[in-house]
């Protein structure tokens, strides 16, 4: 009886950990131990994985392992490293991996990211992920993504990760055939994430004005929408485009586009920006469609376009060089359909301890694509958000269903209401709370009774702090 109770009170201590991990102002509490992980080739210079052990010592974490192998072993190596957690019977507060291979090796990193966040010890916990490329015959001396992490992470321990790898990504953009690259985050967090060992919690210092994009021109946004056969999207075009005009954007909106009026009507957007006689300063395109098995959005006609075509396109707008490029994508990205991770075996007892909700399998997960030796993201990032001053939003993880009933989807009508209540603040950080708020809902049907879970995907290259509102 006494094993019985001790049982259930380390679970509900557990439990009420989890509860409180995102409770305090949105932020990650990180009370558990944080333990880091270098996994590297054979090619990785010394030089490369001691600034890495330096950073994560810098960021307080107290248990840091390194492992060398080939690039093919590095998924049995991740399952090891799981396995380990796992073992240790309690919950963490934080894991950072860093994968250091050659250019063009890593090329599917999600598998190996899918592999850590089934960890039952991670379950609500974030995990960072470091995806660095090492060119071949690079110099040896670190480049200016790893010295710039290390610098800002002892020089400003209170600043969230996202905030501090925006400033990061500022040093390290570099110019290449008239564009702009620099590094992409890829974000699932729930809520503001504080590496450094300070109080997560406490006063955290404003940034410079510099620091933050110029707003003071003219805004323009493009709406294309697929409004038929789709219960709920005319919800979601009217609170979204009056959202824009609340934050000063002028708006074209386009319903029932097909797949080619999709990449007209973004080559005729962008030709108008790049002629018109007033410079803008922020453009935004909404796209909200029925998607593909593999991502794809499809036409009001039922053919297929790729989102990262679109998006190519009007990175090479003249008058948004330099200027925040934001992408908001209602679609599904597959067919999976997320029950989340959670206790399911006797409802009435984790009733009882009063439970957090399940987290959605693909949530608490940030992603770093960088070089480790040069400026650019060097090949690793996904589609073709490696230029700069780009900011993507997902409705949905890779793979997964994205769900609007007829009151409108979860992502635009959440998306709606965080920003008008909050029309001031740093946008990446709106958009954690967006997802937090996201993952919470319990989604059930149209064409399954059981509880399902969503989650977005953030990806940005955005070089500033971007408020639309001053």
């Amino acid at each position: 009886m006494a094993f019985l109770v001790s049982g259930t009170l380390r679970v509900a201590a557990q439990i009420a950990d989890a509860q409180d991990s995102l409770g305090r102002k949105g932020k990650y509490s990180m009370r558990g131990p944080r333990v880091a992980l270098t996994l590297s080739s054979p090619e990785v210079s010394a030089s490369t994985v001691a600034i890495l052990a330096s950073v994560f010592q810098t960021l307080g974490f107290e248990n840091c392992q390194r492992r060398e192998a080939s690039v093919q072993d590095f998924l049995e190596e991740l399952t090891g490293f799981r396995e380990q957690l796992d073992a240790r019977g309690a919950p963490m507060g934080c894991v950072l991996v860093a994968l250091v291979a050659p250019n063009g090796q890593l090329r599917q990193p999600q598998k190996l990211v899918r592999e850590l966040s089934g960890c039952e010890a991670l379950r609500g916990c974030p995990k960072v992920f470091l995806l660095l490329s090492s060119a071949p015959g690079a110099p040896p001396k670190p480049g200016t993504f790893l010295t710039g992490l290390s610098e800002l992470c002892g020089r400003c321990p209170r600043w969230s990760l996202l905030q501090l790898l925006t400033e990061v990504f500022c040093r390290t953009a570099g110019e290449s055939s008239g564009a702009t690259y620099c590094p992409v985050l890829q974000s699932s967090l729930r809520g503001a994430l504080c590496l450094g060992d300070m109080d997560p919690w406490g006063p955290e210092p404003e940034p410079s004005p510099g620091a933050q994009y110029d707003l003071s021109r003219d805004r323009a946004a493009l709406c294309l929408a697929v409004i038929r056969d789709r219960p709920g999207a005319q919800r979601d075009v009217e609170a979204l485009g009056g959202l824009c005009q609340t934050l000063g954007f002028e708006t074209t909106l386009r319903t029932d586009p097909t797949a080619q009026a999709f990449q007209e009507e973004l080559a005729q957007f962008q030709e108008r920006l790049d002629t018109r006689k007033s410079p803008v300063s922020c453009a935004l395109v909404a796209l909200m469609a029925h998607g593909g098995p593999q991502g794809q959005l499809l036409g009001a006609d039922g053919k297929e376009v790729r989102p990262e075509a679109l998006v190519q396109e009007l990175s090479h707008c003249r008058a948004l060089r330099g200027c925040p490029k934001i992408f908001l994508l209602q679609a599904c990205r597959g067919g999976h359909r997320d029950a989340g991770m959670g206790p399911t075996a006797l409802p009435w007892f984790w009733r009882w301890l009063r439970a957090p909700p399940a987290t959605p399998s693909h949530a608490d997960v940030l992603r770093i694509y960088a070089d480790a030796q040069g400026n650019s993201s060097g090949g690793f990032t996904p589609g073709s958000c490696d230029q700069a001053d780009i900011l993507m939003v997902y409705a949905a993880a890779e793979g997964c269903v994205a769900y609007r009933d007829e009151k409108g989807s979860d992502f635009i009508q959440t998306l709606v209401e965080v920003l008008r209540a909050t029309p001031e603040g740093d946008l990446l950080e709106l958009l954690t709370e967006v997802n937090r708020q996201v993952c919470e809902l319990d989604v059930r049907g149209p064409d399954c009774n059981e509880r399902r879970k969503a989650c977005l995907e953030i990806r940005s290259s955005l070089r500033r702090r971007l408020c639309l509102q001053a």
